[in-house]
């Protein structure tokens, strides 16, 4: 008994519809993972597609979760995949009006670490981008207010980044934990 079972397709998520239709130029990639869709668009198409996605009305992804980055320096399926990028920045949006979320990934390469801000669409975005500089170096151009969040202003280097040392760079012994660091 070969009983083929016909695979049910799901409908194609309103969002990636919309982004076909608007910016289909932008997109490098798409996909549907556990209920979240997640696009990888270019950077220099970045700040129109966020800002697409929150002002569309059908659409309306107007709460920004999270802001992070992910270095794919040690992944080479990655790297490979998206023109030897090292740096994913991750943007987390939800809508209230759909309940549902996306994921949207930009590539940005080591040898040109600006990514434009997104604090003029979502003010939160404000110590988002601090922090995911601080850690991994990425400058959010036309951040109002881009300096350390989470390092002492004197810290060197970004440790988020794979290349940082395991154990630090002596941080233990030399950290200055004076109130000026606060």
């Amino acid at each position: 008994m070969n009983e083929e079972k016909e695979i049910e397709e799901q409908p194609t998520p309103l969002v990636l519809q919309k982004l076909e239709e608007q910016h289909a130029d932008a997109l490098l990639s798409q996909d549907e993972t556990r209920g979240t869709t997640v696009v990888v668009v270019r950077k220099e198409q970045a700040y129109a597609v966020l800002e697409y996605l929150k002002t569309d009305p059908e659409l309306a992804y107007s709460f920004l979760v999270d802001i992070t980055a992910v270095d794919n320096s040690q992944m080479e399926s990655e790297l490979m995949q998206f023109d030897y990028a090292r740096f994913m920045v991750v943007y987390q949006l939800y809508s209230y009006q759909g309940q549902c979320r996306v994921r949207v990934k930009v590539p940005v390469h080591e040898n040109d670490l600006n990514i434009p801000s997104v604090t003029g669409l979502w003010r939160g975005a404000n110590w988002l981008e601090r922090e995911t500089y601080d850690m991994f170096g990425i400058n959010f151009e036309g951040h109002p207010d881009l300096r350390r969040i989470l390092m002492p202003d004197d810290f060197e280097g970004h440790p988020l980044q794979k290349d940082y040392p395991l154990r630090g760079r002596g941080e233990r012994e030399s950290f200055n934990f004076d109130e000026q660091n606060v």
